[in-house]
């Protein structure tokens, strides 16, 4: 039932829950036949008071949509004026009928407020990994899964396929197989490799995904020889988190980054591995490099920004820094207070911080 602005009552149907897009919206339109504000108002915190007791599970939108769209009525219940009220509801309507996708990813931008677990802040804070699924932290140095999250989820869309340079144990592959986007990973260690397959194997693929670990030297290997292999032509994104040169020995492979017997020598293989990346990126895609800083006889090493450096020599513009806190490492876990003493007895700062350098193909 709804008043109208005469004070009369007329049947709307049913109109106390909501199991389709088509039933919200109706509901929507028919606050737009109404002619005064209170009426508005009234009729439109009943329909928020609906979408808040009506359980996600059993309806066509999720808690985020569900939280989006109240956000909407709920500036429609502040308009001071028939005029922006309409203005929200005309607004909130074609949010639900129609679709702005982000220029690289599926992101609707009529229904933004609806994506609060994405990222756009330059600072982030994240206070415990992802252990769902196959994710685990069982390979040392392996990044946390809520970083390819994030970028697949800004910097592509389902369908689109992602390279990532260093596969170690999987993350960035678990994670398109996840959001349903095809994945190929370079390694050149066998041990990884494999572990990055059995991790796969524990995930779900819901969406017939395509992922493959390929056993390749990221700084040696001719990229469009090893995607042309698998029947793929150019990547969408490409993730780069590498070794912070000698922190972790991940092998005994000379070529191995890790392993680099000079700054120069490990910034030689960054580059190498941005140009190459740059041949087969289609243009304005993105590369993000992940990576950190370390000290080497009491100094500290801009590993991050020096590398950053190499990856906009070659070709590339660079789009943002985001820095990313980690609490604590494998090998400091349970030395917190030998680190504390340490950096108080030589004058230097724990690592608490980390960088996601984004880059556009210009």
């Amino acid at each position: 039932m709804r008043r109208s602005s005469s004070g009369d009552s007329t049947d709307v149907g049913n109109l106390v829950s909501f199991t389709s897009a088509e039933g919200l919206i109706n509901r929507l339109r028919h606050l737009l036949g109404l002619e005064g504000l209170e009426d508005v108002r009234t009729e439109a915190s009943e329909i928020r008071r609906t979408l808040e007791n009506t359980n996600p599970g059993s309806s066509f939108f999720t808690e985020l949509q569900r939280k989006g769209i109240m956000s909407e009525l709920d500036q429609i219940l502040e308009a001071r004026e028939m005029e922006r009220a309409e203005y929200y509801i005309n607004r909130l309507v074609r949010g639900l009928i129609e679709e702005k996708p982000g220029r690289v990813n599926d992101i609707n931008l009529n229904r933004w407020k609806e994506y609060e677990d994405v990222y756009t802040d330059s600072l982030w804070y994240l206070d415990k990994r992802d252990s769902t699924g196959a994710h685990n932290a069982g390979y040392w140095g392996n990044f946390i899964p809520q970083i390819p999250y994030q970028l697949l989820k800004r910097f592509t869309r389902k369908g689109d396929c992602v390279l990532d340079l260093f596969v170690g144990s999987g993350t960035t592959l678990i994670e398109c197989r996840r959001q349903g986007r095809n994945g190929v990973g370079f390694d050149l260690s066998r041990e990884a490799l494999d572990l990055a397959r059995e991790n796969l194997s524990k995930e779900e693929d819901r969406y017939g995904t395509r992922v493959e670990a390929v056993r390749a030297d990221s700084t040696s290997a001719d990229y469009s020889s090893e995607l042309g292999k698998l029947g793929i032509e150019s990547v969408q994104l490409v993730l780069m988190h590498p070794p912070y040169w000698d922190i972790i020995k991940f092998s005994g492979d000379e070529e191995d980054l890790s392993n680099a017997s000079s700054l120069d020598v490990f910034l030689n293989g960054i580059s190498a591995c941005a140009e190459k990346a740059h041949s087969v990126l289609e243009d304005r895609r993105h590369l993000a490099l992940i990576i950190g800083d370390k000290y080497s006889k009491g100094e500290w090493v801009p590993l991050g920004f020096r590398s950053m450096e190499k990856v906009l020599e070659a070709g590339f513009r660079l789009k943002s820094i985001i820095v990313k806190n980690f609490d604590q490492t494998k090998g400091k876990q349970s030395q917190k207070e030998l680190w504390r003493y340490r950096a108080l007895a030589g004058g230097f700062y724990v690592f608490k911080h980390e960088y996601i350098f984004l880059f556009e193909k210009a």
